[in-house]
């Protein structure tokens, strides 16, 4: 039996419906799951694995027999931990089915069957009793339900159901503790991603609309590698506060609540940020600790432990405030069953309410598409290509995009698909707002003229990967006709590049599980989903949170000529780029550049040229593309090894098929 999965179509910015497998969500979930990264999560499964010992042995010492309850178990591991441990039965619970599959697969071949039952259900749908799924209440609660934001899987509404449920009162529980940590601070790079902000065109100063300007943005976490924003982008006004906590050995409310911090202003500044994460005791004595702390925390930040499945989280204040060094000050948070949000105030204020987006904007487009809009130099890139739109008839084709309204305050005649940034600008009467996709514009619709300049970032929601955003060539394309022959395309035209590179972590999330902690969780790596497609073609990553060394050059691999219209036969480039590094070869990054005239680029990947020693800086508005190798090459840099590629773009699915292989023959 086949199922119909959506798949986002850059030749049409639509979805389109394909035919795959019946499995062909469950082998992408895995494929694109953090399953591994945890495996590979050393310091986790280390603390998981001391906390599992000392519960297990504070319930033998009581003289009772140890029954488990692991919810989430994932791949069994805790579970078989436990039973290593001396637990005398473990009941693990795993609603996802593929891994609940994978999970019985792992406890039989590590010989656990006869301790280890697999219960594929939700934790609130399992049933204790002689029929039951469990036969009697649990006195040990392990579980991993948890994410970013601590809460935000539903940790607190199933601790709530199991322990009404499914363990016994006193029970023991791994982890034992989590508590939420806060910091207040003043970051100009962090608060760009907050609010659309005033825009400066030749003197002339673009204001947002205030509903955008206004607006306390939507509450939700914005969760990144904090590690990599350095303590220098942001100046802290308040020392770190400690939140809650929540005991999980005890009864957990999934009520609303709110804590508050108190504490004097450090320094003066504009509050407009909170930087938030957790940790989590293994024990009640809190002598085994697993912290989700940014590493420029630590003593020595090389010795931070790295992950992906728990970053830490960045929380924008609703509106920036006033700071004074020495002002006494409330931190508060609240949170109902999902998440997490922040208000700061003095001590006689009340906090304010939950914020709430009325833009629209926040709902549309992501932090870092707030940042791109605010990037001053950015900005001037484009209104420097625009200069020469006067008296032009000037099409927008880009999703919330501010060329229109660059084009109008440079002295366009007519700007077509402008948006709601005009109502703040007085900017009415030049412009006309079309309610209508590129290709269904006629000649009607611009009343006779043709069209003199069109122009995009380009910058489209429904794109995933760097090429995705090739759907402005396909608009283009349907709006040959409307042209007028020398019309301005801009840009003119894109490269797609690549650099090959050693990522200092982020492989682990691909890399192969084999033994873990001592027990052989290799049905992961043979699962069928990781050779499944998914898995097999690039996936988009914000590579600025994730080090990585080029091994060898950029180079530009594939040409694509916005003058020209979308061609009907499949366009290939086939070549080599020699490995000049010493290095572990991980992967490839790709990322598109576009040509906006004959004398300015706009990249989407690398901010300057790669360093001697390799070093990259990637754009922090985009995601760039990353193909992993099955394996890594491990290569000196002076053995004469390169890496092959072919591309091909087709254009009836506006995709790019990709091969990469490692060739040492030279």
């Amino acid at each position: 039996m086949k199922t119909f999965c959506g798949r986002a179509n850059p030749a049409t910015g639509a979805l389109d419906w394909v035919e795959e497998s019946e499995e062909y969500d469950y082998h992408q979930e895995i494929a694109r799951s953090c399953y591994a990264d945890m495996l590979h999560d050393h310091d986790r499964n280390e603390k998981y694995y001391q906390g599992i010992r000392a519960a297990v042995s504070r319930v033998k010492a009581r003289g009772e027999k140890v029954i488990v309850l692991d919810i989430g178990t994932g791949t069994g591991l805790l579970s078989m931990m436990a039973v290593t441990a001396g637990a005398d039965y473990c009941y693990a619970v795993e609603v996802f089915q593929p891994m609940a599959a994978a999970a019985l697969q792992i406890v039989e071949r590590n010989g656990f069957a006869d301790k280890i039952k697999i219960i594929n259900k939700h934790s609130t749908e399992v049933t204790v009793g002689l029929d039951g799924d469990m036969q009697t209440r649990a006195n040990v609660l392990i579980t991993e339900l948890f994410d970013t934001e601590l809460i935000g899987e539903g940790a607190l509404p199933s601790y709530e159901h199991a322990h009404l449920n499914l363990v016994q009162e006193g029970c023991e529980a791994v982890p034992h503790r989590a508590t939420v940590y806060a910091q207040l601070v003043e970051s100009e790079q962090l608060w760009s991603w907050a609010q659309l902000q005033p825009v400066e065109v030749d003197g002339r100063k673009l204001l947002p609309p205030p509903a955008v300007g206004g607006c306390a943005g939507a509450h939700s976490v914005c969760d990144i590698q904090l590690s990599q924003v350095p303590p220098d982008r942001f100046t802290p006004l308040g020392p770190r506060c400690t939140m809650f906590s929540v005991e999980f050995s005890k009864p957990v409310s999934s009520a609303p609540q709110s804590h508050s911090s108190r504490f004097t202003a450090q320094s003066s500044g504009r509050a407009q940020v909170v930087l938030s994460w957790w940790d989590i005791d293994m024990d009640p004595s809190g002598s085994i600790m697993c912290s989700m702390a940014p590493s420029w925390t630590y003593p020595d930040p090389g010795s931070s432990p790295w992950r992906d499945h728990w970053m830490q989280s960045v929380y924008f204040l609703p509106v920036e405030r006033k700071v004074v060094k020495g002002e006494e000050l409330s931190l508060t948070v609240n949170h109902d069953d999902y998440s997490l949000w922040y208000s700061i105030q003095t001590v006689s204020e009340a906090p304010t309410c939950r914020p709430c987006c009325v833009c629209q904007a926040h709902l549309v487009w992501t932090r870092p598409r707030f940042g791109e809009l605010n990037d001053r130099r950015r900005t001037q890139s484009y209104v420097n290509a625009l200069r020469s739109v006067t008296e032009s008839v000037c099409l927008g084709v880009s999703d919330g995009s501010l060329l229109p309204v660059f084009a109008h305050m440079l002295g366009a005649k007519k700007v077509l698909l402008f948006n709601c940034v005009l109502d703040a600008n007085s900017m009415r009467g030049g412009v006309q707002i079309l309610g209508i996709r590129p290709d269904q514009l006629s000649s009607t619709d611009l009343d006779g003229e043709q069209i003199s300049v069109l122009m995009g970032e380009p910058y489209f929601s429904t794109s995933l990967l760097p090429w995705h955003s090739l759907f402005f060539w396909y608009c283009r394309t349907s709006l040959a006709r409307l042209l007028a022959p020398d019309a301005t395309i801009l840009p003119c035209s894109a490269t797609l590049n690549m650099v090959a590179v050693e990522f200092r972590d982020l492989w682990r999330i691909r890399a192969p599980c084999g033994t873990c902690e001592g027990f052989d969780v290799g049905p992961m790596d043979e699962m069928k989903s990781l050779d499944f497609h998914e898995s097999r073609e690039a996936e988009p990553h914000p590579l600025w949170e994730y080090p990585c060394r080029a091994l060898t050059q950029s180079k530009a691999v594939m040409n694509f000529d916005f003058l020209q219209c979308v061609p009907a036969q499949p366009i290939s480039s086939k070549g080599s780029i020699p490995l000049i590094r010493r290095g572990r070869c991980h992967g490839v990054a790709l990322w598109m550049d576009y040509q906006l005239n004959d004398d300015i680029t706009v990249s989407m990947g690398l901010t300057k040229p790669v360093s001697d020693e390799g070093v990259c800086e990637w754009s922090l508005h985009r995601k760039q593309g990353v193909y992993f190798f099955r394996s890594p090459w491990e290569g000196s840099g002076d053995e004469g090894a390169s890496i092959s590629y072919t591309f091909t773009f087709e254009p009836s699915i506006g995709d790019i098929k990709m091969d990469f292989t490692v060739d040492s023959s030279n």
